[in-house]
């Protein structure tokens, strides 16, 4: 009786490790279509870490915690943890985002 129980038990977690790869997976998703904005890429990335190229040059790294119409807030700056940032969505020239593991 307790081999069937194992049994059962270790397929379900393994059934669960499958589901949770493949909603991992799914997450990782990312399409960009003619229409897409700035504003929807970061959108589409909110809570998510993330590099903004200004379109001054600088780079900023952190977390999208709000996107608005015209600003968003990066939390969680890198190198910068205290500091939060409110970024014009215009002035973003790139996002880079991470989208695969090794």
């Amino acid at each position: 009786m307790k081999k069937g129980i194992m049994v059962s038990l270790l397929l379900g977690i393994c059934c669960f490790a499958a589901t949770a790869t493949a909603a991992s997976a799914e997450e990782m998703k990312f399409e960009v279509k003619a229409s897409t904005t700035m504003r929807d890429v970061l959108w589409d990335n909110t809570g998510k870490r993330v590099a903004l190229r200004l379109a001054s040059g600088e780079e900023i790294e952190g977390t999208v915690t709000m996107v608005g119409n015209s600003l968003a807030h990066i939390s969680k700056l890198a190198g910068k943890e205290f500091y939060d940032a409110v970024v014009s969505i215009e002035k973003i020239s790139a996002v880079r985002i991470k989208m695969r593991d090794k």
